[in-house]
């Protein structure tokens, strides 16, 4: 039986399928990846699957392979790691078998330039690289909120990006750390991870923690940016980490924003910080990120793995039962 490349395809609004295809060949300057795990987002790719992805936009303008328009179907994923099988001619032969983590459609093979890869450390499994999008997402969340000694912090939303960034705040000398989630089993993670207090949202608690010096709003709701507003203090910070993609919401300006002076401002990761750029590359962030992963080790955030062929199931457990879901991985 002559092997083939499976990879995974938004078709449209609400389903997803499996494609066959011929196993490419390494061009000049290319090497083969035999994909090992890839990590489904249940922020953008979330709102690929459901037709919620902002009309007129790049996929992703920082990825190559995802640099066009949005339409379907479409190939999407940006989290995957995998094993040089083959190196084109010019490639040095030390990348075969060297294990790599490319920020990729999921796919059970692909072609790519070694310059686009990053090599796994040699202390790293497969199951904790697997995260490095997310937790380069959380260090640039984290680096843009620049949380002070001794303040109030608060986090909104525990998906996966948002316990990472529970993580980090964790290890900083603050005097508060509190998180919110509407999911028990998201709280009972996110107070493993160091949240001095995890409360859902309308706890009686919440209300008595107010006047925060700094909000992170990375629950995907705009709902929860009206909840940052309410409980951060004067001139606080509030950092908005979600994509809502085409969902509205309300954001009341005219009552306590205006009156305590507080700051608003969105961050992402396709993009430094301009007042980052003289320091802080993209390599250095990526470094950063892997030494974050070592103090972390994010594989026990993993709930499900499932091969590629029962991908829709992934995407129906993140819709349906979240309650049940950390990280979702797809295996090859």
């Amino acid at each position: 039986m002559i092997e083939k490349r499976q990879s995974l395809v938004f078709a449209a609004p609400g389903r997803v399928e499996v494609q066959e295809e011929p196993i490419p060949v390494a061009a000049a300057g290319q090497v083969l990846v035999a994909s090992r795990l890839s990590a489904v987002s249940a922020g953008t790719e979330l709102l690929v699957f459901q037709g919620l992805f902002p009309d007129g936009l790049a996929v992703d303008a920082a990825i190559p392979e995802l640099a066009g328009p949005f339409a379907y179907p479409l190939r999407y994923g940006y989290s995957l790691v995998g094993e040089v099988r083959s190196c084109g001619p010019g490639v040095d032969p030390a990348w075969a078998d060297r294990r790599v983590f490319a920020f990729h459609p999921h796919a059970s093979h692909f072609v790519a330039a070694p310059d686009t890869l990053l090599p796994l450390p040699d202390d790293l499994g497969f199951a904790d690289s697997v995260f490095l999008a997310s937790m380069e997402t959380a260090v640039s969340l984290v680096m843009d909120g620049r949380p002070l000694v001794g303040e109030r912090v608060l986090v909104l939303g525990q998906g996966v990006v948002g316990l990472l960034v529970t993580g980090i705040l964790a290890r900083f000398p603050l005097s508060g750390l509190v998180s919110v989630d509407p999911l028990p089993a998201r709280r009972r993670r996110s107070r493993a991870l160091g949240a001095r207090h995890s409360l859902a949202p309308g706890d009686a608690a919440l209300a008595a923690a107010a006047d925060f010096d700094l909000a992170f709003e990375l629950s995907g709701s705009p709902a929860a940016l009206e909840t940052a507003v309410e409980l951060t203090g004067f001139a606080g910070r509030i950092v908005v980490g979600s994509w809502y993609g085409k969902k509205e919401g309300r954001l009341p300006l005219g009552g306590v924003f205006h009156r305590r002076r507080q700051r608003l401002f969105a961050s992402q990761v396709s993009t430094v910080a301009p007042e980052h750029t003289g320091r802080w590359t993209r390599t250095r962030r990526l470094e950063l990120a892997w030494e974050t992963m070592r103090r972390l080790r994010p594989a026990d955030l993993i709930s499900h793995t499932l091969p590629l062929a029962e991908a829709p199931e992934a995407y129906r457990l993140l819709v349906e039962e979240p309650d049940r879901v950390g990280q979702v991985v797809l295996v090859y």
